[in-house]
């Protein structure tokens, strides 16, 4: 059974419709990129994943014993989060929320957790400094193990590269190939071709014409050719990152 499944979804806001006619499903441990043009509902989609917004129709289906609120997120970061004067804990700890039902403090259980997912980020010897006075990559890891205290078996991305450095990217596209290796299913939006093709199994492409499937199917279809070309890329291009020969 899928772990999700979104049948004619129709998305927007107000009353302007951004996106129609969406059908596609991700399984346990598939690694789906949305990628399409900026306004084009990319992030308005993950937003109503996690039911922060209502679609105009369709039906989103959760299986496998996924809950929303067993989804791990890392939405784009704004200049204001980036400022926020807490220590690396206390915004790693916020990850457990969910799971803490009515209960108003945090428990021995949660504090492991979130020692853990800081140590699986590399950023344990953090836990103490401010989040603001860190890099952005630092940041970026936070954020990672914050979503990662969340769930066991999905993440939402939403850019997670945006404003890192070349060195940076690498490092966290290299860190969410691990995670989805680890078992953990990837949903990632992303303007990177490249990395559309080196790490997903499959392309979800938002907009005209819609397409979903695995990248080999996309790179040859209408809405990939079309991706390809507004990127400055190539079949040859895409083909040679999906065989690792990126440089």
């Amino acid at each position: 059974m899928a772990l999700i499944k979104v049948e004619n979804l129709s998305l927007g806001y107000e009353s302007r419709t951004i996106a129609e006619n969406l059908n596609f499903e991700v399984k346990a441990g598939d690694y789906l990129c949305i990628v399409g043009e900026n306004g084009s509902g990319k992030t308005t989609l993950m937003r109503t994943l996690l039911k922060l917004k209502e679609p105009f129709g369709g039906t989103i289906t959760f299986g496998d014993g996924l809950a929303r609120n067993e989804i791990g997120y890392l939405p784009q970061q704004t200049l204001v989060q980036r400022d926020f004067p807490a220590s690396v804990r206390e915004i790693v700890l916020s990850g457990c929320q969910g799971r803490m039902g009515k209960r108003p403090f945090y428990g021995r259980e949660e504090k492991k957790l979130a020692d853990e997912n800081m140590k699986r980020m590399d950023i344990f010897e953090l836990k103490d400094r401010c989040y603001r006075d860190l890099s952005g990559g630092q940041q970026q890891r936070v954020l990672l193990a914050r979503a990662l205290c969340a769930t066991k078996k999905a993440l939402l991305l939403d850019e997670p590269v945006a404003g890192l450095d070349p060195r940076v990217t690498q490092e966290m596209y290299e860190l969410i190939a691990r995670l989805n290796r680890e078992g953990i299913t990837i949903l990632m939006i992303s303007h990177d071709v490249h990395a559309a093709m080196a790490y997903a199994s499959h392309i979800l492409h938002v907009g005209t014409p819609v397409f979903f499937g695995t990248k080999e199917e996309f790179i040859r279809s209408e809405a990939g050719k079309i991706f390809l070309m507004q990127a400055g890329e190539t079949q040859e291009d895409a083909e040679k990152a999906m065989e690792g020969g990126e440089d």
